[in-house]
Order: C-alpha cells, then structure tokens, then sequence
C-alpha cells in the first residue's frame, strides 16, 4: 500500500514531496520526485525485510528491474490523472 500511494504522490500533488509548496512543478521534478519515491519504498522494504528475517537476502538485477517495473505500473492512475483526466474534468 506504501507502494502504491508514493508512486502517485509526485503526479496528485503539486507540492514538492508533499512538503513545501512551488509555483511551478515541471514535468522533470515529478519524475525526479518519483525515483525518489521509489529508492525511499524500495529502502522501507530493505528495512522490513532484516527485521523480520534478520538478514537481506541476495538478489539478481533482474529483482530490480521488476520492482521498477511495478512501481511504474502503481503510478499509472497518477499519471493519467495528471496529464489526461485533470484537463478533461476541468473543461466539464
């Protein structure tokens, strides 16, 4: 669940990090601001799993790469929110 909110904090929010606001938040911010979200879920799941397990186990780059892949897919209804629906919900 922690996934799927900070993948889409970057595109529903306008502030930065949900934090200080900004006048403007370009295109290149929301996606710097969700690699962030991303290193910050990643790092929480890190964490949980030496608590729970009491060690990390090792993983292959391709672990990586579908974690990126998922939380991509988590911050699809954002996404679209942002850059589609908001113009059409607005004009209505």
């Amino acid at each position: 669940m922690l996934s799927i909110a900070a993948a889409n904090l970057p595109w529903l929010s306008d502030k930065l990090f949900c934090l200080h606001q900004i006048t403007v938040k370009s295109g290149w911010l929301r996606w710097f601001e969700w690699m962030l979200w991303y290193a910050i879920c990643f790092a929480a799941g890190f964490f949980l799993e030496y608590k729970t397990m009491g060690v990390l186990t090792e993983q292959d780059w391709e672990f990586y790469v579908v974690t990126l892949c998922l939380f991509a897919v988590f911050a699809l209804p954002g996404f679209i929110y942002h850059y589609d629906l908001k113009e059409i919900l607005k004009s209505r």
